[in-house]
């Protein structure tokens, strides 16, 4: 049984975030109609060359905001990916929300096709961290989209939040935490805020407009996160994730943290599969244009709207599995496992990377379970312990693994 998870890139959204990044646009719903179309075409198109017998046990919707999608988008979706793949009978099907995009009837009618866990930025409790944030929600409107994703039927819901805002109090990050923890959800996913180039905040910060991120409180606020979350019986099972127990993990985003293969769908997704990375091209207009192509028909799993596809070889594949699974605190590496796949051990061409970093204190390996994995002050440090692990040329005596 060969087994893939879907990623399907909704890009769509009322307004961008000052701090966001990612493929995400504002002011282009009226191409939404056209997109959901083009993305029913590329499923048939990409899963129609799939092997036979596919089995999909994680689909998610990420933005953007799929939240602005309707009932029967989902329903043409889900039809489409019915006809060429088995979808498991306990299948996590996933979909990202903005708070103030959500009512009890739209939720319900999530829950209706299929979803089973939904996913809300809440990114904090304060009206003047949302205010630098550009945030459109208020505190009410994360409550109310908790409850009627509850009443609705949803056992597994997850809240995103950010630290290390500009003018955010160690105070006011503890505050945030008590809020959202008295919201009564399962799982949590808390990040650093990363100023990236381009985004509105950015340029805030450059000019002055908003104060300089203090990296050193962002490092203070971290640590007590790790210990209020503990504390409130939430285990941390990656760096940025807690859950209150192992059945509410996002199996989905495990999927990525074990190097395992995954085919995304939409603008800008990226698809990883055996020594393959494809990824479409990142314009709404674009990507419709590509989709509705017929003179190119590409070979799985690389996709009409493709813009770049990268053949990795055996030495890359190495050091990309070695820093996402780094990421999982409890599990971290599994070396047994590691050394099937790649077929060599961890510590034959990493020996000296990981006696600095175990005499750095950033992690250890347990040789009884033969794992290696952060300790308590390398979750701190992750940036750090993964940069180790990425860069390096290979062993001179295992050149071919450049092949």
């Amino acid at each position: 049984m060969v087994e893939t998870s879907l990623y399907i890139h909704i890009p769509f959204c009322r307004r961008r975030c000052g701090y966001c990044d990612f493929n995400t646009f504002e002011g282009m719903n009226s191409y939404l109609p056209d997109y959901v179309k083009a993305l029913g075409k590329e499923i048939d198109s990409l899963l129609g060359q799939a092997p036979q017998g596919l089995t999909v046990p994680t689909i998610y919707f990420g933005g953007g905001t799929p939240s602005l999608l309707k009932k029967d988008h989902f329903e043409q979706l889900f039809s489409r990916i019915k006809q060429h793949v088995v979808i498991s009978s306990n299948a996590e099907i996933s979909l990202e929300a903005n708070p103030e995009t959500v009512t009890f009837q739209s939720i319900s009618d999530l829950r209706n096709v299929g979803f089973n866990r939904i996913s809300f930025g809440m990114q904090s409790a304060a009206l003047q961290d949302l205010r630098i944030l550009d945030r459109q929600h208020t505190n009410l409107s994360v409550e109310n989209a908790v409850k009627w994703s509850r009443q609705a039927g949803f056992d597994h819901i997850n809240l995103d939040l950010i630290f290390g805002i500009p003018g955010q109090t160690l105070e006011s990050w503890e505050s945030t935490l008590k809020v959202a923890l008295e919201l009564g959800v399962c799982h949590f996913s808390l990040y650093s805020l990363i100023l990236e180039e381009g985004t509105r905040l950015k340029q805030w910060v450059d000019h002055g407009i908003v104060a300089q991120p203090d990296d050193d409180l962002a490092g203070e606020m971290y640590d007590v996160a790790i210990s209020i979350m503990e504390e409130a019986g939430f285990v941390q099972y990656e760096i940025s994730n807690w859950a209150k127990s192992p059945d509410h993990q996002c199996r989905h985003n495990l999927q990525y943290w074990h190097y395992l293969p995954y085919l995304g769908f939409g603008a800008g997704a990226v698809s990883f599969w055996q020594n393959i990375r494809a990824e479409n091209i990142h314009l709404i207009p674009d990507y419709i244009s590509r989709i509705n192509r017929t003179d190119y028909k590409p070979v799985f799993p690389v996709s009409r709207a493709n813009f770049q596809f990268t053949q990795m070889n055996e030495w890359e594949m190495i050091q990309e599995h070695l820093m996402v699974s780094s990421r999982l605190i409890h599990e971290g590496v599994l070396l047994d496992e590691f050394e099937q796949r790649h077929g060599i051990k961890v510590e034959e061409i990493f020996e000296k990377q990981i006696q600095k970093l175990k005499r750095q204190g950033l992690i250890e390996i347990d040789p009884q379970e033969k794992r290696m994995k952060l300790t308590r002050r390398g979750r701190s440090f992750g940036n750090r312990v993964f940069s180790e692990f990425i860069g390096n040329p290979p062993p001179k005596n295992l050149q071919n693994l450049m092949t």
